[in-house]
Parts: C-alpha cells; structure tokens; sequence
C-alpha cells in the first residue's frame, strides 16, 4: 500500500513541472487574401463565353458577371468548354470596378 501511495504521490508532483522546448522552431504563415472582385459588363452585341480563370462563363448582351481579383490570371475567350485566346490578364487596379468587355478588347 506504500508503494501504491509513493507511486501516485510521485506521478502527482511530477505533473506540475514545466517541460521547456530547446529546439529552435519557426512557424511560416501564408495568407491568401480573398474577397475583392471586380464585375464585367459584355456590351457587344452578342451572347459571348468566356473563361474568368476559375471557371467558364456565359453573358448575354448587356448582361454582367463578377470574377474575382486573382491579380495575374487571364480572362479567355471560351468556346463549348475549351479555353481560348487571351482577352486580357487581371490587374489590380481592375479590383472593386465595373468594366466594359469593349474597353478590354482594344
């Protein structure tokens, strides 16, 4: 029974003590900043379809579309689901506006 009473009473005052870290580790954040996008309005006069760098997109004539601000990735032309040619590639000025798809096509 002493035993038992030793043995407890040891692993009870050893569970207080502090286990100090000496390694030297370093923690590397990344933070991906999400949430800003930018709308684009097809003034042609025809349905278009276009790839927004995430995902294929219809517009109608005059109708709008949001695409994120992915600074970097291209806008295409699309066709039946295939990527196409080059429209244009995201700026970040482009962030927060609302822009023509005439005015990009230049």
């Amino acid at each position: 029974m002493k035993k038992i009473i030793l043995l407890s009473s040891f692993v009870v005052l050893t569970s207080f003590g502090t286990i100090t870290n000496t390694e030297n580790t370093s923690i590397v954040k990344t933070e991906t900043v999400v949430g800003e996008s930018f709308s684009l309005i097809n003034d042609s006069k025809d349905k278009i379809s276009i790839h927004t760098g995430t995902g294929f997109v219809s517009l109608n004539k005059g109708s709008k579309t949001s695409i994120g601000c992915n600074v970097g990735k291209e806008v295409r032309w699309a066709n039946e689901g295939k990527k196409g040619d080059v429209i244009f590639k995201i700026t970040a000025d482009m962030c927060g506006k609302t822009l023509k798809l005439s005015e990009l096509t230049k």
